[in-house]
């Protein structure tokens, strides 16, 4: 290796397998830590105003937590990110069937998704910048989908204290697909920093998905405009958290699809912003996706024991999680998200870490 990226055994999983862990390294102590379980970054090493770096992702220390809880800590998401209604979809006039693992829906790619699974190590580099790729053969039938797809994430330090994440996907058989990567931020960092409620959110969408008890979208996107949805200018994450709308209700929080376009973009455009004025850390998430969903940690229930000890509850984190719109395939109406063999699936993300 060399001193821009490293290699090391994070731990072994109980069939023997060795799950490696991989660390990039930019500038001035910025840095990400990749595992291959889930194609997962477990920590990421963000300078404050002052140089002082810490990580500022939920995870583990340790392999087995993991494995014991599913709870998607900076996973990469799929077959098919957020959920599909009734676990079903139907594609050229065939009914698929998918697994129900969220009510009677289908969440994040069912009970076994690509965090359930250690992907291989591709390759590692580091000219011209530090990175890494991952891949991972998904077989036709996977939780209920049509077809094998092949996946690389690409991993890679664009920029000072920059990360970029790229998916690729192609297919032998017409299916539907939606990948994401599922960090859980706090800006002032994961062990140290308090909630994430103080953290100014600026989400350049000015329309939402409503959903339904089972945070199905309803329909049509709505206007944010005179709702506690409306990002378009800073505001603080809990500035109207605990407003009484039945929106905030049936989510206990935020956790709704905000629209960036009505299709994949050319190229990726800002889509949020976040500033944590106590550290003076600041994130822009830059998106070729049609849809960003923002969670805000809202079922973070002390459950999983998290870095340096820590109980990881509710608001904790928050989510920005860049995809298609939930529910995509039962919605001629929403932006497509079948692949075809002769097509491929691209989805590129940037995270752009600087200070106020």
């Amino acid at each position: 290796m060399s001193e821009s990226v490293s290699r090391d055994i994070f731990g072994v999983l109980p069939d023997g397998r060795a799950v490696e862990r991989i660390t990039l390294r930019g500038e001035a102590g910025f840095a990400v830590s990749i595992i291959t379980w889930g194609a997962a970054v477990q920590a990421l090493w963000a300078p404050d105003r002052n140089g002082q770096c810490d990580d500022v992702v939920l995870g583990h220390d340790t392999l087995e937590p993991y494995l014991a809880r599913r709870d998607f800590f900076g996973a990469t998401v799929g077959r098919y990110a957020n959920r599909i209604a009734g676990a079903a979809f139907t594609l050229d006039g065939v009914r698929h069937g998918l697994d129900a693992n969220d009510g009677s829906n289908t969440l994040h790619g069912g009970a076994d998704g690509f965090d359930r699974v250690l992907w291989s190590v591709e390759s590692i580099g580091c000219d011209p910048v530090p990175s890494l790729t991952l891949g991972h053969a998904s077989p036709d039938g996977a939780g209920g989908l049509p077809g094998v797809l092949a996946v690389q994430a690409h991993f890679r330090l664009t920029g000072p204290h920059e990360l970029a994440i790229a998916f690729e996907a192609t297919t032998d058989r017409s299916t539907i697909v939606s990948l994401t990567h599922h960090g859980y931020f706090n800006l002032g960092g994961a062990v140290a920093g308090g909630d994430i409620l103080d953290h100014e959110l600026t989400l350049f969408a000015d329309r939402y998905l409503p959903v339904d008890a089972g945070l199905i979208p309803l329909g049509a996107p709505a206007a944010v405009v005179g709702t506690p949805f409306d990002f378009r200018v800073p505001r603080k994450i809990g500035a109207a958290i605990r407003v009484d709308d039945e929106q905030l209700r049936r989510a206990r929080g935020y956790d709704h699809c905000f629209v960036l376009g009505d299709e994949v973009a050319a190229s990726p455009r800002l889509a949020a912003r976040v500033v944590h004025l106590a550290s003076g850390r600041a994130l822009d998430l830059i998106t070729n996706q049609p849809g960003l969903q923002f969670y805000s940690g809202n079922f973070l229930d002390g459950g999983s024991g998290g870095k340096g000890g820590r109980l990881y509850r509710q608001s904790d984190a928050f989510c920005l999680e860049p995809q298609a719109w939930p529910n995509a395939p039962n919605r001629p109406d929403y932006p497509s998200t079948r692949l075809d063999p002769d097509r491929s699936y691209l989805h590129d993300t940037i995270f752009r870490f600087h200070t106020v």
